[in-house]
């Protein structure tokens, strides 16, 4: 791989980025109610989060101290400024503005917190790229709707998103809607899969349900969420047209295991039974495939002449994606590779590439192919990278240094793969914000120690520690980095 840098433009985005419910705390201050994150036990490497009815006295729920964010912004924001942010992306909590998410009246409390970090990025010069859901809606809505699954919840969130458009119309500009929508697609019978749709859609199977059961249910509940983005975003430009609203979606790429014909085949529909959330976003309709798919399973049931017209008219500005790793992929043996369910393939060890603490394989031109790959398929769509980053166990040396070569290691090669996609493949990205730029608690399994930032944060799994903030080596090169408009990586 190539090591020369280039120098971005003036107006690049470079900054980090976090989610209210893995670090605000503060679970029940002013007002908020019980989000779905709310319910979610700590978790760790290959042991399932629990999601719980209700809050269970007795277990241990991280999402309810986060790293007290709630408390600790202006402190942890001058630190971010300190390195140079451009822009921070958070969420709003939407318990905090709809504690039930169905209330008459939003809570003054909650808006008039987010006015006050709005105005303290500013004061810095950060930009805020706010999420407007980010695996926390209201757990009443689960209760008292079920979730995504019902139609209803549609006019819930395009008021949510109402309301908070017009209070933030001259505070914030970058938005999104859904947060990785697409991560759900991914939903077969292995338990950590309902992880996956519980937090996009607050539904929760029973024993009983069969997988066809499950995919039926996420493909109407992403219908659903996939109008509503879109009747956000038609919202959002008439309240004030100078905002730019994107979808947002994980794009690890996928790669065939071999160039035969049928893994090739199985690539190619595993590639069409993720990406069709995408699809709609930008394009405003369904791919041919995935309706063929759908008219054939019985699947999306609840589409109507005005869903379509709606999707249509509430098209985004850009796309907002993750990028961790890649997967690689070959045809089941015992199955055609046609697409007549959603597991037509089964992933496979890539021997290509390294792997972290997590198994996430490490795959910097991953994200070179993948944003090329975008490209193609979306020309001249803009792209924010809004989460990108190493999960990692860091250790506090006795003069209280901490040193992270291996998360430099990893944010400079995919740094350097995106500026090539940039410069010699002419890709418009618009930003790359560093996931966890302060340590936070892992969305997937409840842990602290699983340490993604520039920034520590002295506190363990059970929310214990004095909380103290401490740069690591990895906050002095990222300062580097910006301050050379990425030119200066090594």
């Amino acid at each position: 791989m190539s090591k020369e840098t280039y120098q971005l433009n003036q107006d690049f985005l470079w900054g980090g980025a976090i989610a209210a419910h893995q670090a605000e705390g503060a679970w029940q201050a002013g007002g908020k109610g019980v989000s779905i994150a709310d319910v979610l036990t700590a978790g760790a490497h290959n042991l399932p989060r629990q999601i719980t009815d209700g809050v269970v006295e007795g277990l241990n729920y991280p999402n309810h101290h986060g790293i007290e964010f709630y408390d600790t912004y202006k402190e942890d924001l001058a630190l971010m400024a300190e390195m140079g942010f451009k822009a921070f992306r958070t969420s709003i909590a939407w318990t905090r503005i709809f504690p039930n998410g169905d209330d008459a009246e939003p809570n003054e409390a909650g808006l008039a917190f987010y006015d006050d970090l709005f105005d303290e990025m500013h004061k810095h010069g950060i930009e805020p790229v706010i999420t407007l859901q980010h695996f926390e809606m209201p757990y009443h809505l689960v209760e008292a709707y079920g979730g995504w699954s019902n139609r209803q919840v549609i006019d819930l969130f395009v008021r949510y998103a109402e309301v908070v458009f017009k209070r933030y119309r001259d505070k914030v500009t970058y938005w999104m809607t859904h947060n990785e929508i697409s991560n759900q697609t991914a939903i077969s019978d292995d338990p950590i899969y309902q992880f996956l749709v519980w937090t996009n859609s607050g539904i929760r199977f029973d024993e009983q349900a069969t997988l066809k059961d499950k995919q039926e249910a996420m493909v109407q509940a992403g219908h659903y969420e996939l109008v509503a983005s879109a009747r956000a975003v038609k919202i959002g430009h008439e309240i004030n047209p100078d905002f730019v609203i994107g979808g947002m979606a994980n794009v690890a790429p996928f790669y065939p295991a071999t160039p035969s014909p049928a893994d090739m085949l199985a690539w190619q529909k595993a590639r069409q039974a993720r990406d069709w959330m995408m699809d709609v976003h930008v394009r405003g309709e369904y791919p041919s495939d995935m309706e063929k798919f759908f008219e054939r399973s019985g699947f999306r049931p609840d589409i109507t002449d005005q869903d379509r017209e709606d999707l249509r008219a509430g098209v985004v500005d850009y796309m907002a994606i993750s990028y961790y790793n890649s997967t690689t992929v070959r045809a089941v043996s015992d199955k055609d590779a046609e697409m007549e369910d959603f597991g037509n393939f089964e992933i496979v060890k890539n021997d290509y590439i390294k792997t972290n603490d997590w198994d996430w394989g490490i795959d910097p031109q991953g994200l070179r192919f993948t944003l090329n790959e975008m490209n193609e398929l979306y020309p001249g769509l803009k792209i924010m990278i809004v989460e990108n980053g190493i999960g990692a166990y860091d250790t506090i040396e006795a003069d209280g240094t901490i040193h992270d070569p291996y998360r430099v290691d990893y944010l400079r090669e995919h740094i350097r793969e995106m500026e090539k996609a940039v410069v010699l493949d002419g890709v418009d990205v618009i930003g790359f914000l560093s996931w966890g730029p302060i340590d936070i608690v892992s969305a997937g399994t409840g842990e602290m120690k699983k340490r993604y930032g520039y920034i520590y944060v002295d506190l363990d799994d059970m929310g214990e520690g004095s909380g103290q903030r401490l740069k690591k080596d990895s906050f002095y090169w990222y300062r580097e980095v910006i301050a050379s408009g990425g030119q200066t990586l090594d």
